[in-house]
């Protein structure tokens, strides 16, 4: 039993501060999660929607640190009924989300790592088993340094969750898993290979024979019936290739102009998901930024999903008169975690990429 808690502990701890690291690096990644969560059509939530930041930096905070607690074995009852409430709600809500096909990606490991709903479940059903034993074989769980020493440990790790989520909120993430990573090509990003896999899909035709409904299954031919067509269901059996870019577009009132930007060199994109929601002192930089990038030769554009009076209002407000073209919220939610933050690219390759705070440190 002594070895089995042990390697139980060893196990969930690393899980849990790996886990909840990935997730502290990208808090507003996990708190856009959350609000998927918390919308209508899952949770029906939707009074914590402005809460999701707070909830996610708490959430995030508290796993590392029970995964600290955990192994250098500081208040293990307090820790282990901890873990054991945590694991059970993330159960539950990963069952829910997987049963009722809610949210495709519960976010347990950011954008790191993608998980199906059911694979998520199964990740929590195993260290539901794991906790458990743990639970059981609580007094072999004693702290590996003297008292002080995990004392002093405790508080560091707490210390450091608080900075490091900080850090990341008035920056950017320290590591970028998202396919918008400085280095990569958006345009190449949006490709679908020749060979890649595609969608594997079901249906099922329903007829009316002779007064009763007939279902006959296909992989998509229309089947030969003596009966009339009633309708027709579909199931995704396999999504198939999914690229890395989606959603992506940059157009007008009038046109798609995305193949356009991301063929030009020495491109300067602000992007703002919602200008209605944009850090004044942000916004305030702007004008300087647009000067700048026209006097070393950049061109300057902005991205946003607000509407045309929200965009003409804000170039008014903050004397700028660059264009802002239109983009999907979410995809430019994912571009960038910050509102406003910039992009600088060359041929559709991110060359660089800051969030508004840091927008003075733009090489041109």
């Amino acid at each position: 039993m002594k070895i089995l808690v042990n390697s139980s502990r060893i196990f969930v701890g690393v899980l849990f501060i790996i886990s909840g690291l990935i997730k502290l690096n990208d808090p507003l990644g996990f708190s856009y999660k959350l609000q998927e969560y918390f919308s209508a059509d899952v949770l029906n939530l939707l009074f914590l929607d402005s809460y999701a930041l707070g909830i996610s930096i708490l959430v995030v905070v508290f796993e590392v640190i029970l995964g600290v607690f955990l192994l250098i074995g500081y208040k293990p009852k307090f820790t282990v009924w901890s873990l054991l409430g945590m694991i059970v709600f993330f159960t539950f809500l990963t069952f829910y989300s997987a049963y009722f096909d809610k949210v495709k990606d519960c976010g347990c490991f950011g954008d790191a790592l993608k998980l199906t709903p059911w694979e998520s479940f199964t990740k929590d059903l195993v260290l539901l088993i794991f906790i458990l034993m743990l639970s059981f074989g609580m007094k072999f769980i004693k702290p590996v340094f003297n008292k002080l020493t995990v004392t002093v440990l405790a508080l560091l790790s707490f210390i450091f969750c608080l900075w490091f989520g900080y850090h990341v909120l008035m920056h950017l993430p320290a590591v970028d898993f998202r396919a918008y990573k400085i280095g990569n090509n958006i345009k190449e990003g949006m490709e679908i290979p020749e060979d890649a896999p595609k969608p594997l899909l079901e249906y099922s035709w329903t007829f009316n024979v002779n007064g009763e409904e007939q279902v006959i299954v296909t992989n998509g031919s229309y089947p030969s019936v003596e009966g009339e067509f009633v309708r027709v269901d579909t199931k995704v059996l396999s999504e198939g290739y999914t690229p890395p870019v989606v959603d992506f577009s940059i157009e007008s009132e009038d046109e798609d102009l995305t193949e356009q930007f991301l063929s030009t060199e020495n491109l300067i994109v602000v992007v703002s998901y919602s200008l209605e929601k944009i850090e004044g002192d942000g916004a305030l930089k702007l004008k300087a930024l647009q000067n700048e990038a026209r006097k070393n030769g950049y061109s300057i554009i902005g991205l946003t999903a607000s509407s045309k009076d929200t965009k003409q209002r804000i170039n008014q407000d903050y004397n700028i008169d660059f264009e802002w073209y239109l983009c999907d919220e979410k995809a430019l939610k994912t571009v960038i975690r910050s509102n406003p933050g910039v992009l600088m690219l060359d041929e559709g390759t991110v060359r660089q990429k800051v969030h508004w705070n840091d927008i003075e440190d733009l090489e041109f």
